[in-house]
């Protein structure tokens, strides 16, 4: 059958709406259709700024942000001590018309959203009982309230703090901003008086569709004829099926072959064209759209859609936007849902019903929900709970990607509610109890990583917690990640888990006067892999690595490299060879640290992807030429069947002494010299004069000609104790040396300057010749955080760093994945993540950065390059200021080592809610142990402060 013929288009300029006519609903917008192209209605407000006058606010919006009211955060009764929540008012007043072809028809008026009683009047009269709850869509038949001659008069009344107590408790004593006002969009819906009131599909993978059927004033003889066809397709089948006389309420069934199954990898939609007819006349018709999938939730066992057990990778997502607060828009859906799927997840959970719109780009781009009926720790009344499920329910039934239902959030359930969304879900999704072990589904929040007396990994009903990993600036999130991901694989009941959270919930503080333009409540709302208007943190790319669906083996590249990788598919659904990996060889320039050359790109190509199903691994082998090992690092990339970046993955092609021989520049300066001092060991070549201590070993002062250097008081042992013993000094060919001697951590450190100003730092430390150590020829340490030595070096100087390592972002211990080899370069800045949102600049500078080749520190006149020739060199940057307006017990960082420039082998791992103690292997301090006979610990260093370029 061919798709729906649009008959007429009246374009009603007062309205600013499409109206379509003909047998289908006409939908007509009172209000703007989101915050970006709002209306301007009458209204007045009873307290707080701007109040107790009449004027115009937009709408939809929340009037916080349009600047009335009074801000208030949720926690006013906890870690606020407010005695109570700000309670204005609003008063709204719209006039519209409505032509008198409307007089026979059906008129329903629809709110979005309202925070949060909201009674609602047309011409005078009330159109119904006042709605409570703030997060729900609902509407009343305002047909006999209307005048088709003139102008309407719409008033709404709209309380912030609700009538109903458990309203309040639910909704008002919560971890979010509370706001009040019409923020979702209030339109009219247009339809005959023998109309479908509303369906609800169920539709089965194997083509099989029950339809829930509810009807008004549905004549004799009258039947339903119903067409498919897919979304974005060109093809159509269509069925038809008689209704009993007079059956308001009807259970069709319908069949279809050949469909096409949605599923987040693979989100195929259809459109459902239902009409109801008398004869050969069409009442009324209704379009909405669906997918094909079959969900089995298998107690004991697991999630299935469409046959196959799923395991969500999901994150909790607030209805947020700094500037309009709860008041959105589908360009801002259609950008979170690609960020959620650019870090490689496929599912999503809120605290309330999100916007119709977010949902749609759920179903069309492909992402899991569970759809929650809001309650913060505590339920609603029976009453209110019955009406608002219902609401949502009814509004969310068709959706897809709507695979569970949640009833409340951490004690906001009452178990007597659970059947009310059963009664309204043709599907019977599943009603859980978020962090509840309940019912079969334990969704446990916050484990800890050895959480397993009857639950975790040694529980007995389906894991999948609702939220873990929870993300205060920049804590969690990727932050162990990886132990936390890999244990709970371990079990067979695992089904999934969601994150905290999505974004920093910052909003604009429309009363503030100042440079402070935005709010998170301190450290409350910060809590975001993303800040408020979706800046990414170093966490969206380890989330993005850890969560890829392609995984690679760990691999090493040296001169036995021939191509070979191997590579697993942790997809759902998806065979691997319809997705596409390619590969490229980067170099830098010999002068790349000396000026502002680039990488460049030496060769390039495809890797041939084989079949490889869900759950394989394989092996795939790419072209090694002789050109590959002229380059310095190799990248390979994965995109999926839709073109969607799913990874990048480098490496290294060669040891770090190779790099250092390229890239660091040597002069032509004949000889340096050593002199002692009575307390001094001064080093000179023709530009550079070094002086180190001799009781301390710590260098003095560095001079280039003339000009003093501002590095030095390093280098300080980290996480060891170290004293001077005994310094030599020598001349090797036309080198000067000083080595000095320690007891303790170090056993000696090296200095060597060369002709030409460079200078050379060998360093070994922990050296044990089994006669220092009571353990029987062996050095023991514990609980290792920070591992290495330190220097001082002014940060006002710093204005940016250019650096061959692994980057851009910084790294915690236990947040390494996600970072990659490359040329990086990045400016200074002081951004304090999830707090500086007045100039939010990311990646962030200070911190540590991992796999230090080489580094420019710009630094005005003192600018200075590091080179390493050891691996696994941890440079730290300075120490991140603390946030400002945390409040108490809000720790932001682990503690930093002292002095400001280190090189480090161990650093500290983040927290993630939970102490680092009770996360995973990669999270937890390092052991050391030393016995007689081995090596010890070697850094070696290169420092040059002479700059020359070409």
């Amino acid at each position: 059958m061919k798709s729906v013929i649009v008959r007429l288009l009246v374009v009603v300029c007062i309205l600013s709406i499409q109206i379509i006519w003909g047998q289908e609903t006409a939908k007509i917008y009172l209000s703007g259709k989101d915050f970006k192209h709002p209306v301007k209605w009458k209204f007045m407000c009873t307290d707080g700024a701007n109040s107790n006058k009449w004027t115009t606010i937009n709408v939809p919006s929340q009037w916080e942000l349009e600047g009335f009211g009074t801000y208030t955060y949720g926690r006013w009764y906890k870690e606020l001590d407010q005695e109570e929540p700000s309670k204005e008012e609003g008063f709204y007043k719209y006039e519209f018309e409505v032509p008198n072809r409307y007089e026979n028809q059906q008129v329903n008026i629809f709110f979005g959203g309202a925070m949060t009683d909201t009674e609602v009047k047309v011409n005078g009269q009330i159109a119904g009982a006042i709605h409570q709850g703030g997060f729900y869509e609902f509407s009343y038949d305002i047909s006999d309230l209307l005048k088709t001659e003139g102008k309407n008069l719409l008033e709404v009344h709209v309380k912030k703090h609700s009538e109903n107590a458990s309203v309040n408790n639910a909704e008002r004593k919560a971890d979010w901003w509370l706001f009040g006002g019409i923020y979702r969009p209030v339109w009219l819906e247009i339809k005959p008086k023998s109309n479908i009131d509303h369906i609800a599909i169920d539709a089965k993978m194997n083509g099989n569709m029950t339809l829930d059927f509810k009807g008004t004033n549905i004549p004799k003889n009258a039947f339903v004829e119903a067409s498919i066809s897919l979304v974005g397709g060109t093809n159509t089948t269509s069925s038809s099926q008689k209704i009993a006389i007079n059956a308001a309420n009807a259970l069709l069934e319908f069949h279809w072959n050949e469909i096409q199954l949605w599923s987040p990898e693979t989100p195929n939609l259809y459109s459902l064209k239902l009409q109801l007819k008398q004869g050969n006349k069409v009442l009324h018709e209704v379009n909405q759209r669906f997918g094909f999938r079959t969900i089995d939730f298998r107690k004991k066992d697991g999630i299935y859609v469409n046959g196959k057990k799923i395991i969500m990778k999901g994150i909790n997502r607030h209805t947020i936007w700094p500037e309009s607060g709860r008041s959105t828009d589908k360009e801002i859906s259609i950008m979170d849902v690609n960020l959620l799927k650019d870090m490689n997840m496929n599912a999503v959970r809120g605290h309330y019903p999100p916007d119709d719109h977010f949902l749609e780009v759920c179903d069309s781009l492909g992402l899991f929900v569970l759809d929650e009926l809001a309650g913060w720790q505590n339920p609603y009344d029976i009453e209110t709970g019955t009406k608002l499920i219902e609401e949502t329910v009814s509004r969310d039934v068709n959706h897809p990607s709507v695979i569970i239902w949640d009833q409340g959030n951490e004690g906001g359930w009452r178990d007597e509610l659970d059947s009310v969304f059963y009664k309204h879900d043709p599907q019977k999704r599943i009603v859980i109890h978020p962090w509840a072990d309940y019912n079969g589904w334990d969704t446990h929040h916050y484990p800890t990583y050895l959480t397993g007396v009857h639950r975790f990994v040694s529980g007995e009903n389906v894991f999948f917690p609702t939220e873990f990993m929870h993300g205060t600036y920049d804590n969690g999130h990727g932050s162990g990640l990886e132990d936390f991901w890999n244990r709970f694989k371990e079990s067979p009941l695992f089904a999934g888990g969601f994150m905290w959270a999505f974004s920093d919930e910052a909003v604009l503080r429309t009363d503030w006067k100042g440079d402070r333009k935005y709010d998170s409540k301190g450290s409350l709302a910060p809590d975001g892999i993303l800040g408020p208007h979706r800046e990414k943190e170093g966490s969206f790319y380890t989330v993005k690595d850890v969560w890829s669906p392609i995984q690679f083996d760990p691999l090493r590249i040296t001169s036995s490299f021939d191509g070979e990788f191997f590579i697993s598919n942790e997809y759902i659904y998806t065979n691997l060879n319809s997705c596409t990996l390619s590969y490229e060889v980067f170099s830098i320039d010999k002068d790349a640290l000396y000026s502002t050359k680039k990488a460049t790109s030496i060769t390039n190509g495809k890797i041939e992807l084989p079949s490889i199903k869900p759950g394989e691994k394989r092996g795939v082998s790419m072209d090694v030429t002789s050109t590959f090992f002229k380059g310095d690092w190799l990248e390979v990339k994965a995109h999926d069947q839709h073109g969607r970046l799913i990874n990048t993955w480098t490496w290294t092609i060669h040891q770090p002494t190779y790099y250092t021989q390229k890239l660091i520049k040597v002069g032509s300066e004949k000889k340096a010299e050593v002199e002692e001092l009575n307390s001094s060991v001064v080093l000179k070549s023709k530009n550079i004069r070094v002086e180190i201590g001799k009781e301390d070993g710590i260098i003095k002062s560095i001079y280039r000609g003339k000009k003093l250097v501002p590095f030095n008081k390093g280098p300080y042992p980290i996480g060891m104790k170290a004293e001077v013993k005994q310094v030599d000094t020598k001349m090797e060919a036309n080198n000067a040396v000083c080595i000095v001697h320690y007891t303790g951590g170090i056993d000696h450190i090296k200095w060597t300057l060369f002709p030409d100003g460079r200078l050379k730092m060998q360093m070994l430390a922990l050296k044990n010749s089994g006669r220092s150590s009571g353990f029987d020829g062996a050095f023991y340490e514990g609980d290792i955080d920070k591992f290495g030595i330190t220097f001082s070096y002014p940060e006002d100087q710093v204005e940016g760093m250019k650096w061959f390592g692994r980057g851009p972002y910084r790294v915690w211990k236990n947040r390494i994945k996600g970072t990659n080899y490359g040329l990086w370069e990045k400016e200074y800045n002081n951004t304090i993540t999830g707090e500086s949102f007045e100039n939010l600049i990311y990646p962030e500078f200070k911190g540590y950065h991992v796999n230090l080749i080489a580094t420019t520190i710009a630094a005005k006149d003192d600018t200075f390059r590091v080179f390493s020739e050891s691996e696994n060199v941890f440079l730290r940057l300075f120490t991140p200021d603390e946030p400002k307006y945390a409040l108490k017990g809000a720790d932001a960082y682990p503690d930093f080592p002292s002095g400001d420039i280190s090189f480090m082998y161990e650093i500290p791992a983040m927290k993630s809610f939970k102490p680092v103690s009770q996360h995973g292997p990669h999270s937890q301090p390092s052991n050391i142990r030393i016995k007689s006979g081995d090596d010890g610990i070697s850094m070696n260093l290169w420092f040059d402060w002479i700059g020359r370029a070409k």
